[in-house]
């Protein structure tokens, strides 16, 4: 009788650091033609989630994430794309995100997670009377705000909420109220049976399967990704990937130089990555960068948010974005607006190659937020700071 054969593991396909680059790259619409027909809403999709920040200093992150892909959308059409037509919500992700709604199933776990702890981070004093009160508020008055809900601190610091506002942000965090849009910066309200979609509302994924699709989808965002890349997409834990990475539909790869085991989107590496690199600056929120240790082993780029930095022990400033041009991550520039002038208060670059894609992405950056000029402050190179400087204003004289 002769013994049936061995089944053998798949082949692990080897790829260089340029390979894992560029499928990066590709995977987060920075590499390519554009998808100008699918849009705003398209890049979400496609993404899966756009980091939102309250810092605004060229635009809102959110902003920058489609302006960095897809070039000079205008930015009235870029919210109005994510927060109309319900397309969109707003949930916890890799942190408060704009998700598309097609992924609400997928985050039932947390919802389920957070029902089973009772709070996140503040305890209500009556939580059933508390909740009740909110939900009948929005079911009568339809979406609202926190103010219009009845305020949302009792008086203090901004971390001391109101009874009102911990009971509506619980009820976010479980599922029964969503976040539809931001109004002035503030979250607007309504319940989850209004906002979400009958067939998507119901949570009826168990954990296990919504933390495979997140993962999958985590996985086609990036490329390819290590254990750690899959799990801080969505803030995972490493166990839940591990215990779902099989089913994920993700391949095992070797990435030359990571020295840790990768996985890999099969359409991913189905064609070679090929098309026009973007030259633009990066949002810090942006999610080609915003896991730091990836960025630094793909790019050998080392970034990080100087925002909650003391202003003397800043580096690069208090907003830098990383300058994007040929797949290479070549600097950063610290902007700000006075008037119609773009201000780059502080920029860096890795040497002459990167003057004019920054001059570029500077000079573009400008026409979209309505800068008729730039005006760069320091540099952190004085060849390199006089060679940008005449670098915009040739720019500046081709465009008059």
């Amino acid at each position: 009788m002769t013994a049936a054969p061995r089944t053998q593991p798949p082949p692990v396909t080897t790829l260089s650091q340029d390979d894992a680059r560029r499928l990066a790259l590709r995977a987060q619409g920075l590499l390519g033609a554009p998808d100008r027909r699918a849009g705003v809403r398209g890049v979400l999709r496609h993404l899966g989630a756009v980091q939102l920040d309250t810092i605004s200093v060229l635009a809102r992150s959110h902003e920058l994430v489609p302006y960095a892909r897809l070039g000079a959308v205008g930015r009235d059409a870029v919210d109005a794309a994510y927060w109309t037509g319900g397309h969109s919500f707003e949930y916890w992700s890799h942190a408060a995100c704009l998700l598309p709604i097609g992924e609400w199933p997928h985050f039932a776990f947390r919802r389920r997670a957070y029902r089973a702890k009772g709070h996140r981070w503040h305890i209500m004093a009556d939580a059933e009377r508390s909740c009740a009160a909110v939900l009948d508020r929005l079911k009568a008055d339809g979406p609202l705000t926190t103010t219009e809900l009845g305020g949302g601190r009792k008086g203090g610091e901004w971390w001391d909420w109101s009874e009102t506002k911990i009971a509506v942000e619980f009820l976010l965090d479980t599922g029964q109220v969503v976040c539809t849009e931001r109004r002035g910066w503030k979250r607007v309200y309504d319940l989850a049976e209004r906002a979400v979609p009958d067939a998507l509302l119901h949570d009826d994924l168990d954990d296990a399967e919504c933390l495979r699709r997140l993962v999958a989808q985590a996985g086609a965002a990036m490329g390819v990704a290590t254990r750690a890349d899959l799990a801080d997409y969505h803030r995972l834990k490493g166990e839940q990937v591990d215990a779902v990475i099989e089913g994920s539909g993700l391949v095992p790869v070797e990435v030359e130089g990571w020295g840790k085991p990768a996985w890999a989107d099969p359409a991913a590496l189905a064609a070679p990555p090929r098309g026009r690199h973007r030259t633009t600056l990066l949002s810090p929120f942006d999610s080609l960068v915003w896991d730091r240790p990836r960025t630094e082993r793909i790019f050998g780029f080392t970034h990080r948010l100087e925002a909650y930095v003391p202003r003397p022990k800043r580096i690069h400033g208090y907003f830098a974005m990383p300058l994007l041009s040929g797949g290479r991550l070549m600097g950063r520039a610290d902007p700000a607006r006075e008037g119609t002038t773009l201000i780059a208060r502080q920029v860096s670059m890795q040497g002459p190659k990167a003057v004019r894609p920054m001059a570029q992405a500077l000079h573009e950056a400008a026409a979209w937020v309505g800068c008729d000029s730039v005006r760069l402050e320091r540099c952190d190179d004085t060849k390199l700071a006089d060679a940008l400087r005449a670098e915009l204003t040739h720019m500046s004289d081709q465009a008059d």
